[in-house]
């Protein structure tokens, strides 16, 4: 078997394992050879899977894929593999947005919690562009985003002192993200949301294959590159938002996802690592709910805390091992001062579209 395809293969198999756990586990247990027969039936199983099971599978799915994808369009755009929603102020201005209401008794239909999360994690991407200058720097903007996600945090401990018992547990595990009792009525209610941004992702990847080579490269191919920027944390913050409505803040998704895409393929450009983050995103929330279902069973325990307690681990073997010399053919020469390992080499032409290299050209 080529090298190549082992990775995929090994990510099918998990996400074919993990939604196979989802649909037989728990309390009816389905044998996995009856589940064809009991999707859409009558009776307690059929009810079961097809009801809750079921919506939750696919909202985990969607929910790693837009996380996954906001951490790559994050990363690239700051050129930075540790800009991530948790570190820039987005996730908590989400979670603060809809956990306000709550606490404050304020009477909120629940159609209207997305924009509430849209409202929060744009003030925050907006405090942390703000303060860093509209993205004029890259690791300033982090830094700052550090801050700003530190200040919102504050204001929900605030919140969390201000709840009552029966308000605090739900934030509590509001807080560490869930997908516990979701429904189709979940489901459908980021429908709408994708519609919006999976174009305007589509229409922001060859802006972000700019983006990696440079500011001063970026603005000789004509890319104003704090307006990119703005834009790009503008879609993730669409990506982002509904999400953290939804579920809550399920963290380090969107900084696992990206690594895992730039493992399976060291080479690619932006428009495939942003489908590859896209695809790790989902599997990797899909099997971090398995044993947020069973591991104490019968008590469900969030889904964020799988995700933090595995991703942010192997995060960081995966970035001790990118920072490693290639071995085949010898040790890998050294970068040259001010250029990122992953960037295309001088004198070759990067992964960009047509009309941009024609551009550069002239």
């Amino acid at each position: 078997m080529r090298r190549p395809l082992v990775a995929p293969l090994c990510l099918g198999a998990a996400a074919l394992a993990s939604a196979v756990c989802a649909l037989s586990l728990g309390t009816p247990y389905i044998p996995p050879a009856r589940l064809p027969a009991t999707l859409g039936a009558d009776g307690l199983a059929g009810l079961v899977v097809t009801e809750l099971r079921l919506p939750r599978l696919v909202l985990a799915l969607i929910a790693g894929a837009c996380l996954g994808a906001a951490g790559l369009v994050l990363q690239e755009a700051l050129r930075n593999p540790l800009a991530v929603p948790e570190m820039l102020g987005v996730s908590s201005g989400a979670a603060l947005g809809v956990a306000a209401p709550l606490v404050l008794a304020l009477a909120v239909p629940l159609g209207l919690q997305p924009f509430l999360a849209l409202a929060g994690a744009a003030l925050g991407g907006l405090l942390t562009l703000f303060a860093a200058g509209f993205g004029r720097s890259p690791s300033a903007v982090l830094l700052t985003g550090a801050a700003v996600a530190a200040a919102l945090q504050a204001g929900l401990l605030v919140l969390m002192v201000m709840a009552d018992q029966l308000d605090l547990q739900l934030i509590y595990r509001y807080l560490l993200g869930s997908l516990s009792a979701r429904t189709w009525d979940d489901v459908t209610g980021l429908l709408p949301w994708l519609a919006v941004a999976v174009p305007a992702l589509v229409l922001c990847v060859p802006v972000l294959g700019v983006l990696r080579l440079g500011d001063d490269d970026a603005r000789a191919l004509g890319v104003r590159v704090e307006r990119a920027r703005v834009a790009a944390l503008g879609i993730a913050v669409l990506l982002i938002a509904p999400v953290v409505a939804v579920c809550g803040p399920v963290a380090w998704v969107g900084f696992l996802a990206p690594h895992l895409a730039r493992r399976l393929r060291p080479d690619g450009g932006a428009a495939g690592w942003l489908v590859r983050s896209a695809v790790c995103g989902a599997i990797v929330v899909l099997c971090a709910d398995q044993p947020a279902r069973l591991a104490l069973a019968p008590v469900e325990t969030p889904v964020g805390a799988w995700t933090a307690l595995v991703g942010v681990p192997v995060g960081v073997v995966l970035l001790k091992r990118g920072r490693r010399p290639a071995r085949s053919g010898g040790p890998a020469a050294p970068p040259a001062s001010g250029t990122r390992p992953d960037l295309p080499a001088p004198g070759t032409r990067p992964d960009l579209p047509a009309p941009v290299l024609r551009k550069a050209e002239r």
